[in-house]
């Protein structure tokens, strides 16, 4: 059975007002299906972060439509789209934000509590869980200044992923990191798609991490160029 895409983007026009008007966006169409792996590259300036921007509700001054999970978001409200954000996409940037003097366990359930809908108790037992998954269950307990980039990282991406959301969204998701800790991100974005179905929608400057990714989305000048990109 053919399932909907998690993500449709249809003819999406931006500008900026500052300090002339810009079209940064232009006539921006695609989808993105449930369990894919997509990245999108670019020039700086191209408009990638923009739409990743608008793509995870935060930017909502466009024009065009965004359906998320089989539902419209374009016109809601901001309450509205603030319970999506926590219900439905986890968010991995460039700098982990991790507040330094809290535990890795505490920073992880960070989002889970606010979203409230379990205990506790409840909450740090996932907590516990994704942390094993990305193989950092020994450093539940130790404050987030204490490890290395990389590591803090895949506690940022175990905070991505403690509300069980339908899309993960990375903005330059392995931009600080070594070759070494970019290459455990990937592998664990790669595992999170193959192995649990998850969505990744990511921006990145990195061509080996986009060549690798399932498909890759290019931009120049606001607009696709290259819905399936495959360099040479």
């Amino acid at each position: 059975m053919k399932t909907s895409p998690i993500l449709q983007v249809k003819s999406i026009d931006k500008y900026f007002y500052e300090p002339v008007k810009f079209q940064v966006l232009k006539e921006v169409s695609f989808e993105v299906q449930r369990g894919e792996f997509l990245t999108m590259i670019g020039k700086s300036g191209c408009g990638k972060s923009t739409l990743l921007y608008i793509l995870s509700t935060m930017d909502t001054d466009y024009t065009g439509e965004l359906w998320i999970d089989d539902e419209n978001v374009t016109h809601l409200k901001q309450n509205r789209l603030a319970e999506i954000r926590n219900e439905k996409i986890g968010f991995v940037f460039q700098f982990h934000y991790l507040l330094p003097e809290f535990s890795c366990l505490k920073n992880i359930m960070i989002p889970a509590l606010r979203l409230g809908k379990y205990s506790k108790e409840e909450i740090e037992a996932k907590a516990y869980e994704k942390l094993a998954l990305l193989g950092l269950q020994d450093q539940a307990l130790k404050p987030a200044s204490k490890l290395s980039g990389g590591q803090q990282q895949r506690v940022a991406i175990a905070r991505a992923l403690i509300n069980e959301p339908k899309i993960i969204m990375g903005d330059e998701p392995t931009g600080n990191l070594d070759s070494k800790n970019t290459q455990i991100v990937f592998d664990i974005f790669k595992e999170l798609t193959s192995v649990y179905g998850q969505t990744i929608v990511a921006v990145t400057h990195d061509n080996d991490f986009a060549r690798a990714s399932d498909r890759t989305i290019q931009m120049q000048d606001g607009r696709i160029i290259d819905h399936d990109y495959k360099e040479g």
